[in-house]
């Protein structure tokens, strides 16, 4: 009986153990992302962006924990700066998508990485011509984000993939 009961105090202890790395790895996400939108704001934000903690945008290729990390620190990052309630939803949301997306297509790397770009593109995009004064067209909106998106996640997100991909222990636990 002793034995069943220690053994379940183990398995629970491990759990939570586990649980808590998540939440902490998750959150230490989440706090770069936000760093790093807000250490760059004058290009992080607005109808031509090259938001460099999108480079984060990569790590969903290799675990899981980082898409709420990811989702929590687009929305930390979009409460101190940006376009106020519909970025804080919106572009938060495209960022949860575009994760949700890359992690889906992990086995994929180069398309799972064009996830970000268009969820960006096509929900930011959009919020923005609705949102900033003198907006240029819906359509060149989308263009200008995706086009940022894409040099953030291609042209830096996946040679960091391949640099992390080797690192592998720091995503087991």
């Amino acid at each position: 009986m002793v034995a069943v009961e220690t053994a379940s105090i183990k398995e629970r202890l491990s759990d939570f153990m586990k649980n808590t790395k998540v939440m902490v790895y998750g959150a230490a996400v989440a706090a770069i992302y936000a760093v790093l939108t807000l250490a760059f704001a004058p290009i992080s934000y607005g109808p031509v962006q090259f938001r460099i903690s999108e480079i984060l945008t990569v790590l969903p290729l290799l675990t899981s924990f980082s898409v709420p990390g990811l989702t929590v620190g687009c929305i930390v990052a979009n409460l101190v700066g940006g376009y106020g309630l519909y970025d804080i939803i919106v572009g938060s949301l495209a960022t949860c998508l575009g994760a949700v997306g890359t992690r889906l297509l992990r086995k994929k790397p180069v398309l799972a990485m064009l996830m970000p770009v268009i969820s960006n593109a096509v929900l930011v995009g959009s919020m923005l011509y609705f949102v900033v004064p003198d907006s240029p067209a819906l359509l060149m909106n989308m263009v200008t984000v995706g086009i940022g998106e894409l040099v953030i996640c291609l042209g830096l997100g996946l040679p960091l993939y391949h640099v992390l991909q080797k690192k592998v222990l720091l995503f087991r636990f």
